[in-house]
């Protein structure tokens, strides 16, 4: 595809990482001088110096002859009217960041007619997964396909837990409820498991489950936790705001603590439901005298990774049953195991997943289209969910007599109003959509999957 990136911010350039050398023809627009000229050297793209709304600098950049733009500039205003000069001079597909909440509902409403194919908002996209990862109590994460009737859940094998000391032909052997293991990180080392494979204390395990079925499941090997209530969570910006919203909606509990006066006072105008504390929110004893050892959930996201870190194992220390750090720098997420840091979030990567997911899709010319991307493990792992839709001759065959590809799984049928957990008789039916499990990259078709 051709590609035209406008806006080289942190959501941008780890997009135009993650998109580069897949085959794109890209080209990336910033007025910043500096950060054109030093990705041009990383990357094979070509760079244009300028602002990006404006339809010379569009021309100059060959955008009429592009498949895609997608403007992640800082502005919401910018964004949104590149798109429109964009779709003016014939890009089918546009993608604007909108940021502002003021903003988000009205362009949602009239994105058509603003030219915009796809609307991203990385803070909005965190904080739904933040409340995710608290209104499931028990699972360190969790995605969703088929409209949310399929499940890809990631849980961490606790010490009192019955996954400890089975092999999955054991589990299977015991369990009345069928979830299908996809993969396993164990410390840095990621494993797309056999039948043999035993698992130990601490390992991280991603499985695939009817969302029917999940809490049964949760329940059989001893990992159902209470539902949550009291929520503390620190730092300024919208991902507090936009969290806090959503979870007061829900009849959490909340504590939100700002360390800017003027936030605080905007906090606690716009969030009734809210108890907004001014303060700053890393200091132990501020956390002591607001209850933190009474939390369910501790969030940490202030702009500041060590910050959230290290607030975040004192929230473990006092013995928080589930804490939520925000890592913005890949460099640190090795360690974060050996932390005891669990459950992280970074907003540039949920954004990228989503965009890389939108091309994928648009790029695929083939039968089988890709429907839902999601990466795991630290992007080590690719979940895709594809839509079978074109006749293939590995169709109506049992799963035990296909060869499939090293570090590949098929982890999800779903077909029609049914959700199969696949064993080795089931099939694969023109108009299922199938999900799959890899450690490759760049699957963009059902046929890549086989060997």
């Amino acid at each position: 595809m051709k590609i035209v990136i406008i806006g080289l911010g942190t959501v941008g350039k780890t997009v135009l990482k993650s998109l580069s050398g897949k085959g794109h023809t890209i080209t990336i627009i910033d007025e910043d001088k500096d950060k054109v000229e030093s990705l041009i050297e990383r990357y094979d793209v070509f760079g244009i110096v300028g602002n990006g709304a404006c339809r010379d600098i569009q021309k100059e950049a060959n955008m009429q002859d592009a498949d895609l733009a997608i403007a992640l500039a800082n502005s919401d205003e910018l964004n949104v009217f590149a798109c429109l000069v964009a779709k003016n001079l014939g890009v089918q597909n546009t993608i604007a960041r909108v940021r502002n909440p003021d903003y988000s509902k009205q362009i949602m409403e009239m994105k058509d007619q603003l030219g915009i194919s796809m609307i991203v908002n990385p803070e909005k996209e965190t904080a739904n997964e933040i409340f995710n990862l608290i209104n499931l109590p028990s699972v360190a994460n969790v995605e969703h396909f088929a409209n949310g009737r399929a499940l890809l859940v990631e849980v961490v094998a606790e010490k009192n837990c019955k996954l400890v000391g089975e092999t999955l032909f054991s589990l299977g052997r015991k369990l009345n409820t069928r979830v299908l293991v996809c993969a396993v990180q164990r410390g840095n080392e990621v494993l797309i498991p056999s039948g043999n494979f035993r698992f130990s204390e601490g390992d991280r395990v991603h499985f695939t489950s009817d969302a029917n079925s999940l809490r049964d499941f949760l329940a059989e090997v001893n990992l159902e936790k209470s539902p949550f209530k009291n929520v503390m969570i620190i730092g300024e910006g919208k991902i507090p705001f936009y969290l806090a919203e959503e979870l007061s909606e829900k009849k959490f509990s909340i504590k939100l603590i700002a360390s800017d006066r003027e936030t605080a006072e905007e906090f606690a105008e716009a969030l009734p439901r809210t108890t907004v504390i001014l303060g700053n929110g890393t200091q132990h004893e501020l956390l002591i005298e607001e209850g933190i050892e009474a939390m369910d959930a501790f969030v940490a996201l202030t702009d500041i990774d060590e910050e959230n870190m290290i607030v975040s194992m004192f929230a473990n220390k006092m013995n928080v049953k589930k804490t939520i750090t925000q890592i913005k720098s890949d460099d640190l997420y090795d360690m974060l195991s050996e932390l005891g840091i669990e459950n992280n979030v970074s907003p540039k990567n949920i954004v990228a997943t989503k965009i890389i997911s939108y091309i994928r899709a648009c790029a695929n010319k083939r039968g089988s289209n890709i429907l839902t991307l999601y990466r795991l493990v630290n992007n080590q792992v690719e979940a895709l969910e594809f839509s079978a839709k074109k006749k293939e001759k590995f169709y109506d065959q049992p799963l035990k007599t296909l060869k499939l590809k090293e570090n590949c799984l098929i982890a999800c049928i779903i077909r029609k109003d049914e959700v199969i957990i696949p064993d080795g008789n089931s099939t694969i039916n023109l108009g299922d959509n199938v999900i799959v499990v890899t450690a490759h990259k760049n699957f963009d078709d059902l046929n890549d999957v086989f060997e």
